[in-house]
């Protein structure tokens, strides 16, 4: 892992929107697949899937050509790798 704190763009789901919406917030990586959400205000307005501070696990979002975002899509505290990679064969 690379010494210095390697900043980029995680995308959250805002929830209660009615239709699926995502959010671009600056995180930490901290490994492959994981990043933490960087202490940030989350507007008045909104309701993120992920809060500051939390660890989530990334992945690409499908469909976006060579510049696929990262979305965050589960707390790496409740990653369970072996049954998340069933059911990302199954689908």
């Amino acid at each position: 892992m690379a010494s210095s704190t390697e900043i980029g763009a995680v995308h959250v789901r805002l929830l209660d929107e009615g239709t699926d919406v995502w959010r671009p917030v600056e995180a930490e990586r901290l490994g492959e697949t994981t990043y933490r959400i960087a202490d940030q205000t989350v507007p008045a307005d909104e309701v993120w899937s992920f809060q500051p501070g939390d660890i989530v696990v990334v992945e690409h979002r499908q469909g976006g050509g060579d510049d696929q975002p990262l979305i965050a899509v589960a707390r790496a505290m409740d990653f369970d790798e072996p049954s998340w990679a069933s059911r990302r064969k199954a689908g």
